[in-house]
Formats: C-alpha cells, sequence, structure tokens
C-alpha cells in the first residue's frame, strides 16, 4: 500500500473547521470528544512535518 503524502494546507483547513464546530452550541459533547482527538492527530502531524521542514532546510543551509 503506498504512503500517503500529507497536506500541510489541507491539515490546518481541517483544524479551522474542527474548532468552529466546537464553538458551535449546537455541538454534542460526544461529537466535541470526536474532535478534540482528531484535532490531536492532526497537530501531532503538522509538528512533524514542520520538524521535517526544519531539518531540511538546516541541512541544506549547512552545505
Amino acid at each position: 500500500m503506498a504512503a500517503v503524502k500529507f497536506d500541510y494546507t489541507k491539515a490546518v483547513a481541517e483544524l479551522d473547521q474542527i474548532a468552529a464546530k466546537v464553538e458551535n452550541p449546537e455541538t454534542s459533547l460526544d461529537d466535541i470528544g470526536a474532535l478534540v482527538k482528531r484535532s490531536k492527530e492532526l497537530i501531532e502531524q503538522c509538528r512533524q512535518y514542520l520538524r521535517t521542514v526544519r531539518e531540511s532546510i538546516e541541512d541544506s543551509t549547512q552545505q
């Protein structure tokens, strides 16, 4: 199975959508729990992506 390429822009957009849903008073507590779990996953993926980009930039500037 091929690895799915991470799309930082889409992840940030999804986080924005999650924030809007969590702020909506009509969103149930059960739904908020699932949204918080998904946001944690996305945040960790974004952090890893940014670490990788930073390391790549640092490597290229040291050469």
